[in-house]
């Protein structure tokens, strides 16, 4: 869900800036669309490491003696 909502941001943030020609509101945007995707880097890393597979980075596997 948080990716969905990231990448539904990041869209609407980039079609702000595409229109903004103010330069004190496409700053604001800018700030905005780099949070976003920060949260979106996040999310997807979480994601990665919480899908189970075997060797994965923050995955701890134990060995069976």
């Amino acid at each position: 869900m948080d990716r969905f909502i990231a990448r539904a941001n990041i869209a609407h943030f980039q079609d702000l800036l595409a229109r903004e020609t103010d330069t004190e509101q496409r700053r604001v945007i800018e700030g905005l669309l780099a949070l976003e995707q920060k949260k979106l880097e996040i999310a997807e890393s979480q994601a990665r490491d919480q899908s189970g597979a075997p060797g994965k980075p923050g995955r701890v596997v134990q060995q069976s003696r």
